[in-house]
């Protein structure tokens, strides 16, 4: 489960503002990539609620959007969400893509963070030092709360997206590429989310190019 030792290793360092960043929806062939970033005051949250922080992944969706609605309620945790497009992803790739979304997701917290805890090894170019932790959505309480938000927004975007793309599975797969998604591929063809740099969806487009949907 997480903690926040981390987050209190950072504060003895001096820093006063720790912010914990995640990001969703690296490998789904459609859709945005989402990020979170969360700045917990832990001495003002209930226990209930640290005790219910987890990687978003371990979550049900439901538990999932409780949570997320819980921290939003609470006056002890900013959040911020960025997002970097599908056009994005095919011009700079999903890697670099990734990092934008994590940059944007810190500068719209309501407070900038003095330090930041990222996911992954990767960081993004922020005005403040960053520490990456590998796995970090289950060691840092902050973190955690950052991938909560990332993935309740994007499954929140591509549920939208089912809507007005029906018939690829978006609603329940967020645009991976499961059965459903292939399928769809194949009878409707390529959307304006999806990301063509991706080969499955650079292959559909070769095999099928002229019945590219609008």
């Amino acid at each position: 489960m997480p903690d926040y030792v981390l987050e209190q290793a950072a504060i003895a360092d001096g820093h006063t503002t720790i912010a914990g960043v995640d990001e969703v929806g690296r490998g789904p062939w459609a859709g945005p990539v989402v990020a979170g970033a969360a700045i917990l005051d832990i001495g003002l949250l209930p226990d209930e609620l640290l005790k219910a922080l987890d990687d978003s992944k371990k979550l049900k969706p439901t538990r999932r959007f409780e949570i997320y609605e819980w921290m939003k309620a609470e006056a002890g945790i900013l959040l911020g969400i960025g997002m970097a497009s599908v056009e994005e992803v095919d011009e700079i790739n999903i890697l670099q893509a990734s990092l934008r979304a994590m940059r944007r997701a810190v500068e719209n917290l309501p407070n900038a963070p003095s330090y930041v805890l990222v996911d992954g090894n990767k960081p993004p170019k922020l005005d403040c030092p960053v520490q990456c932790v590998v796995k970090g959505d289950a060691k840092s309480l902050s973190i955690a709360a950052a991938s909560i938000a990332a993935k309740v927004t994007r499954d929140a975007i591509m549920e939208d997206l089912d809507q007005a793309f029906p018939g690829y599975g978006w609603n329940t797969n967020s645009g991976y590429g499961t059965k459903a998604h292939q399928d769809g591929l194949k009878r409707l063809g390529v959307t304006k989310h999806h990301r063509r740099s991706f080969k499955p969806v650079k292959a559909a487009l070769e095999a099928s190019p002229d019945i590219e949907s609008p």
